[in-house]
């Protein structure tokens, strides 16, 4: 049922009919209402309003996933004293490959198999990602938690030139005027921190760098032509981390503390265990959704914005955030600066009107 101009399809829901149009390769939505009365009420949107939920749910997804692990996390490793993040990390690394390959075998989903091109197609995804675990979980142990949450807004500013340089993506004047206004926050904040811990520092900018890095490969990634997909993406991408970060875990030392961990029996620690590892694979699966709907620059951001929380309530906890004013003032422009750009990225565009002929030949 098509023409040169429209093509429409016809489906019922209830006592009503929708229509699908599309209109020169544009959907567009047309709501038939009653068709026993013969009565119709036309709504015709433009699809950038499901464009706009798409965006906004995955972006939400992220943000969840990102704070629910972070909480898991924190009870893992704080409450029961658990030695090694690293260790954790590899857990969270096995779960995605065990239910990624379950889930294929399944036929519930499909990625390539491997092969001898699977390196060079994901490569470096994988280096990123371990160099993100490592250095992420080094500045959150150095830094106060609302300094390491202002000095990651570095990470937008690289991504949005990552963006630009690899990607050809030339941001809008609006989102140049948020980012600036969260970096120069960031800034302020940090030329008057009290509490300067130099390795902290470089840990955090060397997170920023290789998250900027994450999110405009991982868009590059998704962009190719190539059929690897965000399954075949996070599979491979902990498939080949595996092996660096066992000797990482080996030679640090870390391997005799967790076999020597007193509580491998306590069965509420294992749940925990179990639950932070789930959340590894929700959490990559949910940067790859936020990303492939989203801008690698956006993905970033709301990594920064769900920090928000953690800005504030990190003044009054862990007992390591030093108050001045400059630093105070800095931290809130930054946070302004979030909130305004997540204003400009997911306000839905004005739905466009489009006309159709009196009489359609179906």
């Amino acid at each position: 049922m098509s023409s040169n101009k429209y093509s429409i399809h016809i489906f019922l829901f209830s006592s009503e009919y929708v229509q699908d149009v599309v209109v020169n390769g544009s959907h567009k939505r047309l709501k038939m209402v009653d068709p026993n009365t013969n009565d119709e009420e036309t709504l015709v949107e433009d699809s950038s309003i499901i464009t706009s939920f798409s965006k906004i749910s995955t972006a939400l997804f992220y943000a969840a996933a990102s704070m629910l692990i972070t909480v898991v996390n924190k009870s893992v490793l704080t409450s029961y004293g658990f030695p090694s993040f690293q260790f954790l990390a590899i857990c969270q690394m096995f779960m995605t490959i065990f239910v990624l390959f379950t889930a294929k075998s399944l036929g519930k989903l499909k990625f390539p198999d491997l092969n001898r091109h699977t390196l060079k197609d994901t490569f470096p995804m994988p280096l990123i990602y371990l160099g993100n675990m490592e250095f992420g979980l080094g500045g959150t142990k150095e830094l106060s938690l609302p300094m390491f949450t202002m000095l990651r807004r570095f990470s937008i500013l690289i991504t949005m030139l990552g963006e630009y340089y690899l990607l050809n993506i030339r941001p809008k004047f609006s989102v140049k005027i948020s980012v600036g206004m969260m970096v120069s926050g960031a800034v302020i904040a940090a030329s008057n921190d009290l509490g300067f811990n130099f390795n902290g520092y470089m840990f955090v900018l060397f997170n920023d760098f290789l998250t900027a890095a994450n999110g405009v490969f991982t868009k590059k990634k998704l962009n190719s032509k190539k059929e690897m997909g965000k399954y075949g993406l996070m599979y491979y991408s902990s498939l080949f981390m595996i092996p660096p970060a066992l000797i990482l875990l080996y030679f640090s030392g870390d391997l005799d503390k967790v076999y020597r961990f007193s509580y491998w029996l306590h069965t509420p620690f294992l749940i925990q265990i179990f639950i932070s590892s789930i959340m590894g694979f929700i959490l990559n699966y949910s940067i790859m959704l936020c990303t492939q709907y989203n801008s690698a620059l956006t993905t970033t951001i709301i990594g920064c914005l769900k920090n928000i929380f953690v800005t504030y309530m990190g003044m009054f906890i862990g007992g390591d955030y030093v108050y001045t004013l400059n630093n105070f003032i800095g931290i809130n422009i930054s946070v302004i600066g979030s909130l305004f750009y997540t204003y400009v990225t997911f306000r839905p565009s004005a739905p466009s009107q489009i006309k159709l002929p009196n009489t359609i030949n179906i």
